[in-house]
């Protein structure tokens, strides 16, 4: 039981250690992760209808 609390305490310490990101560095990772993810996505989609368009006239 002694382990337990002892574990338990110096978990409690490092979350007193962590820095938190405030609510506008939150704000911009939000944006810039949702940004590159309709760019990663527009990327692909565009692949995408190329590389349908061309192996239709290939096995068309």
């Amino acid at each position: 039981m002694d382990k337990l609390k002892n574990a338990l305490r110096e978990a409690r310490a490092e979350l007193n250690k962590i820095t938190w990101p405030g609510k506008q560095q939150v704000w911009y990772s939000t944006l810039v992760v949702i940004f590159v993810t309709l760019l990663v996505a527009t990327y692909l989609g565009i692949v995408d209808l190329v590389l349908t368009g061309v192996f239709s006239k290939i096995l068309g």
